[in-house]
C-alpha cells in the first residue's frame, strides 16, 4: 500500500493501525463515539458549574478547568485522527503535526498539575473544613489554575524547541496516530541524551511529584474520613474523593508507564494502546466519573431542567 497517498514531502505520514486495516473502520468508530460523549459530557459540566449558584464552590471550578482542558485536549487529536481512519490519506502537515505535539504536552502537562491542585482541594476541604472557605478563597484558587497552565505551557515550550531540532533524516513516517513525542523521537536520525534527560526531569516534576502529593493528601483524608462518625458525611467524602482518586489512576497510571519507562522496553502497538486510552478514554471517562458518583452534580442538572421546564411553561 502507498501510504504517501499524493502527500507532499513537507508532510508526515500517520501510521496509525494502517498495518491492522480490519480494525480500523472499528476502531474509528468506537473513537468517534467516545468524541461525542466527550464533548457532551464535558460540555455538560461546564454549563451546570456555571448555570447552578450552588456548584459556584472552589471543587468545581477546578472541575470546570478540568473538562475544559479534556474537550481541548481531545479535539487537539481525534478530528485530524478520524479524518485519516476514515479518508484515502494519513499525512498530516508539518504545520498540524507541530501543532497537535505542542497541545498534546501542553494540555497533558497542565492536567498533571490540576489534578494535584484538585487533591489538595480535597485535602482542604475535608481536614479543614471550618476553614475551607478561607483557606481556597477565589483569588487562590485562580493563581493556582493559572499556576498549572503556564507549568504546562512552560514545559510545552521546551520539549517542542528541543523535539522539533533533531534532524529526521527524510524521515516522515509517524508510528502513532497523532504527533506524540515518543513517535517523534523515534523518527530522528541521532540519540539525544540531552532531550532524554530533560524528559526524565520533567516526567519527575510533571508526574511522579503530583502524584506524590496527591497520594500523600489521600493518606491524610484516609485518616481524617477513619474519625468521622456521621454515616451521611463519611458517604459523602468518599464519594468526592472517590471520583477525584478513579481519574487519578486512569490517567497518571498510562501516562508514568508510557513516559517514565526507556523508550525501547515497550512495544510500538503496546504504546499505541496506552497512547490512545489516555488521549481519548480518560478524558471520556472523566465526566462519566464525576456526574454518575456525584451527587451535586445530578441535583443540579435536575434543577437547572425543571426551572427550564417552568420558565417554557409560563
Amino acid at each position: 500500500m502507498n501510504k504517501n497517498n499524493g502527500s507532499s514531502m513537507t508532510d508526515f505520514i500517520l501510521l496509525g493501525f494502517s498495518d491492522r486495516p480490519q480494525l480500523e473502520h472499528i476502531i474509528s468508530g468506537v473513537v468517534f463515539i467516545f468524541y461525542i460523549v466527550t464533548l457532551v459530557g464535558n460540555t455538560t459540566i461546564i454549563l451546570v458549574s456555571n448555570l447552578d449558584s450552588q456548584l459556584h464552590t472552589p471543587m468545581y471550578f477546578f472541575l470546570s478547568n478540568l473538562s475544559f482542558l479534556d474537550l481541548c485536549y481531545a479535539t487537539s487529536i481525534i478530528p485530524q485522527m478520524l479524518v485519516n481512519l476514515w479518508g484515502p490519506t494519513k499525512s498530516i502537515t508539518y504545520g498540524g503535526c507541530v501543532l497537535q505535539f505542542f497541545f498534546a504536552l501542553d494540555l497533558g502537562a497542565t492536567e498533571c498539575l490540576l489534578l494535584a491542585v484538585m487533591a489538595y482541594d480535597r485535602y482542604a476541604a475535608v481536614c479543614q473544613p471550618l476553614h475551607y472557605t478561607v483557606i481556597m478563597h477565589p483569588q487562590l484558587c485562580q493563581k493556582m489554575v493559572l499556576v498549572a497552565w503556564l507549568g504546562g505551557l512552560g514545559s510545552a515550550l521546551i520539549l517542542c524547541s528541543l523535539t522539533l531540532k533533531l534532524p529526521r533524516c527524510g524521515h516522515r513516517e509517524v508510528d502513532n496516530f497523532f504527533c506524540e513525542m515518543p513517535a517523534l523521537l523515534k523518527m530522528a536520525c541521532v540519540y539525544s541524551k540531552v532531550i532524554e534527560v530533560i524528559v526524565y526531569a520533567l516526567g519527575v516534576i510533571f508526574l511522579l511529584v503530583p502524584l506524590l502529593l496527591i497520594l500523600i493528601s489521600y493518606a491524610v483524608i484516609t485518616q481524617a474520613v477513619m474519625r468521622i462518625k456521621s454515616t451521611a458525611r463519611w458517604s459523602r467524602v468518599l464519594n468526592t474523593c472517590g471520583s477525584h482518586l478513579t481519574v487519578v489512576t486512569l490517567f497518571y497510571g498510562t501516562l508514568i508507564y508510557m513516559y517514565m519507562k526507556p523508550q525501547n522496553s515497550t512495544s510500538q502497538d503496546e504504546g499505541k494502546f496506552f497512547t490512545l486510552f489516555y488521549t481519548i478514554v480518560t478524558p471520556t471517562l472523566n465526566p462519566l466519573i464525576y456526574t454518575l458518583r456525584n451527587k451535586d452534580v445530578k441535583s443540579a442538572v435536575n434543577r437547572i431542567l425543571c426551572a427550564e421546564k417552568w420558565s417554557a411553561k409560563s
